[in-house]
């Protein structure tokens, strides 16, 4: 064999046992790149995406990689999923990076949050594997920190549903009459004011006018003509029968001395083609098809009857069975019923809780916003109506708005026993969504369609899904800081602004989202401001503000 052949030859196995016999080299942080950088939080997750580009003569051909993400944080270390890569000459199923030509791999990152996770380093370790031997490389870092503002997302914070009382002060009530008349006559027989129903509406007007908490508003009277007839007769019969019942009304009024009753009105109508147009749809009449069919076809009141007439087969019934239904005066009287005061409710819980109805019980919890009190109110409604599901559920709100979990459990599970409604589905919801079971959670709120506060509930589920597109959508207009956290986490910082400016009682976390505003809109003013006042709040926040990273860039010192 020729020398210099032998010498390339050799030379070109001395390299190829070279790259295959030599340890891995010392990766360098420079060849990794990482999205986000920061980290951030996601929900409750903390996902990246961390990209490797393996230079050219770097991974050696015999050579497999285990890379471990880790998170180093306060003296605790968290790890990711590890992943394995290999050189060409290894036999497995991991992707492959190049001697010659180097490569590029992805290795994707989660961790669950942390808030100690501020201040971080995203660490990648290596454990490397040649044939039958083993060794670890240098860590090399790749990241700094965690943004955390996703999970400012609080459940606790959202209010229950409450399953309101139907407590109204002035409840009208209605009692009615009928004067009924013969054929083609106004006059009222004797008989027609000696019935039953006369004598109850008599009784309700007499007791209304004797009793404080009954108001007599109007005096209704309200007289008709059967459609049977010309309309110049019909008109003159419902116009005297009306005429005729004020009379006797007036006399029965002033025979009682009730001089208080709010109006006396009457009106008559004709020919009552509307009530003959019922009556007919109610009857069994045989025809009546063709009875309404005529109704239908003509609107003139003359050339009606005389179609109506035409059909001799039931028009006998029609006289016999609808029509004198049709001659009368209506009586209604309506009657405003007073409840009791705001004062007298207060009044009588304190004495005498007893003597309150359900919904004025409930109603009382609403007279007062010390949640304490509203505890001690709704406690005492469920006691005294166990089987009323509001009673529990709204006692389960106030126990939930106290921080106490476990009873508000027992209540809202309790009113999900006495009923099929939403509230109780959806307040515990809330409750598992705080024990983080988000599956029990999502099949509660699936049950709860309709309620007017799960929209506020499932704008948190979906933050802590890690989808704020559809927490914002979820919250609507919610005037709330979980609702303006889906606007800053979708970067609506304008929309997020006008949010927070109109919540009723802003807390420290108002602030606070409204300083993290400050910084991403590089209003630094704004950031002072509202995080002085988040500090004057709640203290914690001072800490929490020097590692948080949307504060990275500013000076807080003009704040804390």
């Amino acid at each position: 064999m020729n020398r210099n052949l032998c010498y390339v030859m050799g030379l070109g196995l001395a390299l190829a046992l070279s790259s295959c016999g030599k340890k891995l080299g010392q990766f360098s942080a420079d060849y990794f790149t990482v999205n986000p950088d920061p980290l951030e939080a996601v929900g409750e997750k903390v996902p990246a995406r961390v990209s490797a580009n393996i230079p050219a003569k770097f991974f050696v051909k015999n050579a497999e990689v285990t890379v471990t993400p880790t998170l180093v944080f306060n003296g605790q270390e968290v790890s990711s999923k590890s992943y394995t890569f290999q050189g060409q000459k290894v036999r497995g199923n991991n992707p492959v990076i190049s001697y010659d030509n180097g490569g590029t791999a992805t290795i994707p990152v989660s961790f669950n949050y942390q808030p100690e996770m501020a201040k971080s380093d995203l660490m990648l370790n290596f454990t490397v594997t040649q044939g039958n031997k083993q060794y670890v490389l240098p860590a090399v870092k790749v990241a700094n920190g965690v943004v955390g503002t996703a999970a400012l997302a609080n459940a606790a914070t959202v209010t229950p549903a409450i399953a309101p009382d139907a407590f109204q002060r002035v409840i009208n009530e209605k009692y009615a009459t009928d004067i009924m008349f013969l054929i083609n006559q106004a006059n009222i027989r004797a008989g027609q004011l000696k019935t039953d129903a006369m004598a109850e509406l008599q009784k309700e007007i007499i007791n209304a006018n004797a009793d404080t908490a009954r108001v007599l508003q109007e005096i209704n009277i309200s007289s008709y003509a059967s459609p049977d007839g010309g309309v110049k007769l019909n008109t003159r019969l419902a116009e005297n029968r009306e005429k005729n019942t004020k009379a006797y009304v007036n006399k029965m009024l002033k025979k009682d001395k009730i001089t208080e009753f709010g109006e006396l009105t009457a009106q008559f109508t004709a020919q009552d083609w509307e009530g003959f147009q019922k009556l007919v749809q109610q009857s069994n009449i045989q025809d009546k098809d063709l009875i309404l069919s005529a109704l239908s076809m003509y609107k003139d009141p003359e050339q009606r009857e005389r179609e109506i007439r035409n059909l001799s087969s039931v028009f006998e019934q029609l006289a016999d069975q609808i029509l004198p239904k049709l001659r009368y005066s209506r009586i209604t009287a309506s009657i405003d019923v007073i409840g009791k005061s705001d004062s007298e409710i207060k009044k009588l819980f304190e004495t005498d809780p007893a003597k309150l109805s359900v919904e004025e019980i409930l109603y009382a919890a609403t007279l007062t916003d010390d949640n304490n009190k509203r505890l001690k109110i709704y406690d005492t409604a469920a006691r005294l109506y166990p089987n009323d599901y509001r009673t529990w559920n709204d006692l389960g709100m106030a126990q939930y708005i106290d921080g106490d979990y476990k009873a508000a459990k027992a209540s809202f599970s309790k009113a999900a026993s006495l009923t099929k409604n939403g509230e109780p589905q959806m307040n515990l919801g809330l409750i598992e969504m705080l024990n983080g079971d988000y599956a029990k959670a999502n099949k509660y709120f699936g049950s709860a369609a309709g309620v007017a506060e799960l929209g506020d509930a499932l704008g948190v589920y979906y933050l802590k899904q890690g989808d704020a597109a559809a927490a914002v959508k979820a919250f609507g207009d919610s005037k709330s800081n979980n609702a303006a956290l889906a606007q800053i986490l979708t970067k609506d910082y304008s929309k997020a602004k006008s949010t927070l400016a109109a919540i009723n009682k802003p807390d420290a976390t108002t602030y606070y989202l409204m300083a993290i505003l400050g910084a991403r809109t590089n209003n630094e003013s704004m950031l002072n401001s509202n995080l002085r006042q988040a500090v004057r709040l709640d203290k914690s926040l001072a800490k929490k503000a020097i590692d948080d990273l949307e504060f990275a860039n500013y000076n807080l010192s003009k704040a804390l």
